[in-house]
């Protein structure tokens, strides 16, 4: 760590070495000495003009681009890593909203580099669009660090920090598939379809049914969007169909808790188990009502800590012990009836 002299203490002092010297010299008192000291006031001055200007560089300038600030999950991936920021005094964080749009946060990513960011950390609105911020990023020779969504084909030097988004999947259908008992209708609540989660997610999930359940069916998919209403809908309208449905597996926990009460105000509650994920306080809470049947806990935590450390050590050019391939893999915790005592906060 450099040591330098805080730029209010430098100007006192130069200021009065440079009133002493001038006092000398009114007073006729060694003209000499003072015509010595002088110039190494003019050398002095420069050296501690450029100390304090190095000091004001030395702060790591990382800009983050979230695809949107409006998600509960988003928003403790978020807070993590302001917090880390602020155990950084290093660091200039600054960290703007996507709004679910991706152009804007293509404009975003170029603002950064127009700005001069050391590093840049991407949590991306679709990861099938994330093609032009990587290479603008690579292009300029800035540390890129994509959290929790993963882009395909990133190319060598570009860090993903996140869980591995299949599992998540084949975590809540093994928990749920027993609730159902092995058997019955199962409906998926997907989210965005361009997303990288929401596949992998359905991945696990169907792979689950077809190597541990070949008596459950699935018989609807569905996307709601990750949104807690439009899970409720969508249930709403299976529920009104008249389609038996015995289990719904939901790509997150808001999805989820929203079918729930589409579930209860059906009378069904108790019938119709349903898993999520995510391991939200209010799917948390949920289960404590014995109303959701599951969850899977995804660190935001750890993932928000993780991505900016990562593209903090990329800049000081530090070694990370957590990467591995170029991969900071957050792993998903199976959260059951069991267990989910120990995930409340």
């Amino acid at each position: 760590m450099h040591t330098t002299m805080p730029i209010q203490s430098t100007t006192r002092y130069q200021s009065r070495l440079k009133h002493a010297l001038c006092a000398l010299v009114l007073h006729g008192k060694t003209v000499k000495l003072a015509k010595l000291l002088l110039p190494a006031l003019a050398i002095m001055t420069m050296a501690f003009g450029a100390v304090t200007a190095q000091a004001a560089d030395q702060k790591v300038k990382i800009g983050v681009a979230m695809a949107l600030f409006d998600d509960v999950w988003l928003t403790y991936v978020r807070d993590a890593m302001t917090k880390w920021a602020k155990q950084h005094p290093d660091v200039e964080l600054t960290i703007v909203d996507g709004a679910q749009d991706s152009a804007k946060q293509q404009g975003q990513v170029e603002n950064f580099l127009a700005q001069g960011m050391d590093a840049i950390v991407i949590l991306p609105v679709d990861t099938a669009a994330t093609g032009p911020m990587t290479r603008a990023v690579v292009k300029a020779g800035k540390p890129l660090v994509y959290v929790n969504r993963l882009p395909a084909k990133l190319p060598k030097g570009v860090v993903y920090c996140g869980s591995n988004s299949i599992d998540a999947g084949i975590m809540n259908m093994e928990e749920l598939g027993k609730a159902m008992n092995g058997k019955g209708n199962l409906a998926i609540l997907m989210g965005v379809l361009s997303q990288e989660a929401a596949i992998g997610r359905t991945d696990g999930i169907k792979k689950v049914v077809k190597e541990k359940f070949p008596d459950i069916k699935i018989v609807r998919e569905q996307t709601g969007d990750w949104k807690r209403e439009q899970g409720k809908t969508i249930m709403e309208n299976w529920l009104a169909s008249g389609q038996e449905i015995d289990g719904v597996a939901s790509n997150n926990d808001e999805m989820a808790l929203g079918a729930l009460q589409a579930i209860k105000a059906a009378g069904k509650l108790g019938k119709i188990p349903v898993g999520g994920t995510d391991a939200s306080p209010d799917a948390l809470e949920s289960m404590d009502k014995g109303e959701l049947n599951n969850t899977v806990f995804q660190d935001p935590v750890a993932q928000g800590e993780e991505a900016v450390n990562a593209a903090y050590l990329l800049v000081k050019k530090q070694p990370d012990p957590k990467l591995v391939d170029d991969k900071i893999w957050i792993p998903y915790q199976k959260v059951t009836k069991e267990n989910y005592k120990s995930f409340m906060k």
